[in-house]
């Protein structure tokens, strides 16, 4: 079995960051640990900063900025890769 991951999502509330929430908690299950984070708030912003989060949305698993989300949005496989 997998190793329980912590998986924050930083959100600006927007469509692409809805669904990028929707897919990280279908992948994620039970299993894992997920975090919103809204970044209107200046306390997450910095934390966001801290990450290296230029975009939203941006999925940060165990500290570690994924990289499933430049671009175009969130991309599955990625992300599926990265809590394997």
């Amino acid at each position: 079995m997998a190793t329980r991951k912590k998986i924050e999502i930083f959100s600006a509330g927007c469509s692409t960051c809805k669904e990028t929430i929707e897919l990280v908690k279908r992948l994620a299950g039970s299993s894992h640990e997920v975090v919103i984070h809204d970044m209107q708030k200046a306390e997450v912003a910095s934390k966001a900063k801290q990450h290296g989060v230029r975009s939203v949305p941006a999925v940060v698993i165990d500290g570690k900025l994924a990289g499933c989300c430049a671009g175009r949005g969130p991309d599955e496989q990625v992300l599926r890769s990265a809590l394997a």
